[in-house]
């Protein structure tokens, strides 16, 4: 072939590179990402041939070009995971298949005019929600977080307070029974990990859905769920359901890492010392800057081929996966010139990022503002709550998930003066 360093397997459309593919697991991804993102840079280029658990061959998008261009062109590379040429290979075990996607009737999982109808269901949802009444419970539920560590001087943010904020505050919005949240923040945190539990966690998901519609259905409320039950547009109470999972695994995860990552941001950079004084924008610029460089989908599934084509070189063939390198992309040095002043796109108020992915099924904006509002509300009243808050341990010792899709800390040690709980509180 022309390319040097693409070729194909004719026979199974499978991405097989002359170089050996590399591998999304391992240490150094876990560790050090942004490390292996430059040596993938170096050694590939933009479009990198990668292999996921289990051997399956796909193609990584790492170049903020390439990148745009794939999100650009729903035609040529649509959001359909039916076209996947691996489908003969993918055991119905695999734990990445819920990440991944099936074929369903779904606002993550549907492609074109079948997409679009349940966008027009969804996010008239999700723009209903009023930003100062979720602003108010963002911070009733972060004061009893607070209220339950802030007195023993010490906590782990991550399992105490960043997973736990989004799903109550998310739940209590989509309305979803408190009791039944513990359950439901692990079935999405499991399946997002891609471990051997990840089926089961998908069809518990699944049942904490499905049994949300059913009870909207006979006890209609003031929440999303209710509110897309009541669009004119008939669905099904399995595309509610199925809907219902993309809108929480999309809200869960992503802001707990929203919040877990600037934050750790802000103890281990000195110039955020003024948002442990008060200085707001400080805590704007940090969210900002970690949708650029530690946002927390780092790797998203995906677009799939509708033809055989050329990206960055590369051969890429009808039906091959091409995984979003959300991550890649925003630290490409082909647009970020100086990676030692990155915070500048920060301070600009740069938001060319992928943090929300980008394109025609890019995250909604009533979602992202749902997100950034909770974050936010989060972080501010932890600041305000315990000021002096420092980093626990060394910052070189601090681990992410297990996750090939998500770039979040597995726990986040800190310490502070210990202080009374608020009490009180509903």
């Amino acid at each position: 072939m022309s390319a040097p360093d693409a070729a194909s397997n004719h026979a199974g459309g499978c991405p097989v590179a002359s170089r050996p593919p590399v591998s999304l697991s391992g240490p150094v991804f876990h560790t050090d990402p942004h490390q292996l993102y430059g040596q993938m840079r170096r050694e590939h280029g933009p479009v990198v041939s990668v292999e996921l658990p289990g051997g399956i061959p796909a193609w990584l998008v790492i170049g903020y070009r390439e990148l745009h261009q794939v999100l650009s062109d729903p035609e040529l590379f649509p959001r359909n995971v039916a076209l996947w040429n691996q489908w003969p290979n993918i055991p119905p075990d695999w734990p990445l298949l819920p990440m991944v996607g099936q074929p369903m009737p779904s606002i993550y999982f549907s492609a074109g005019a079948e997409h679009r109808r349940h966008v027009t269901m969804v996010e008239p949802a999700l723009e209903a929600v009023d930003p100062f009444e979720l602003r108010r419970i963002t911070e009733e539920l972060a004061d009893r977080l607070i209220d339950l560590f802030c007195g023993r001087g010490e906590a782990d943010l991550i399992a105490s307070y960043a997973e736990p904020l989004p799903v109550y505050a998310i739940g209590r919005i989509v309305g979803v029974a408190d009791e039944d949240i513990p359950d439901l923040a692990w079935t999405m945190k499991t399946l997002a990990d891609g471990g051997a539990d990840a089926i089961l966690a998908h069809q518990r998901f699944g049942e904490h859905t499905q049994k949300l519609v059913a009870a909207r259905r006979n006890r209609p409320g003031n929440d999303v769920t209710s509110r897309m039950m009541q669009h004119p547009i008939p669905f099904t109470d399995e595309e509610y359901a199925l809907d219902l999972m993309a809108i929480l695994a999309a809200g869960h995860l992503t802001t707990a890492d929203w919040i877990g990552n600037s934050v750790r941001l802000m103890l281990v950079q000195d110039r955020f010392a003024a948002a442990f004084g008060g200085g707001r924008n400080s805590i704007a610029q940090a969210m900002n800057e970690v949708l650029w460089d530690d946002v927390p989908s780092q790797i998203l599934a995906g677009r799939w081929a509708s033809r055989d084509t050329r990206l960055a070189e590369k051969v890429i063939r009808s039906g091959d996966m091409l995984l979003l390198g959300l991550a890649g992309a925003n630290t490409d040095p082909h647009i970020r010139q100086n990676l030692d002043d990155r915070q500048q796109a920060a301070y600009t108020g740069n938001n060319a990022h992928f943090g929300f992915s980008y394109g025609e099924y890019r995250c909604p904006f009533p979602a992202q503002q749902i997100g950034e509002i909770i974050a936010r509300t989060g972080i501010e009243v932890l600041l305000d709550r315990l000021p002096d808050i420092q980093l626990g341990v060394s910052e070189a010792t601090l681990a992410r998930r297990p996750s090939v899709f998500q770039g979040g800390m597995t726990s986040l040690p800190v310490r502070f003066t210990a202080v009374r709980p608020l009490g009180g509180l509903s």
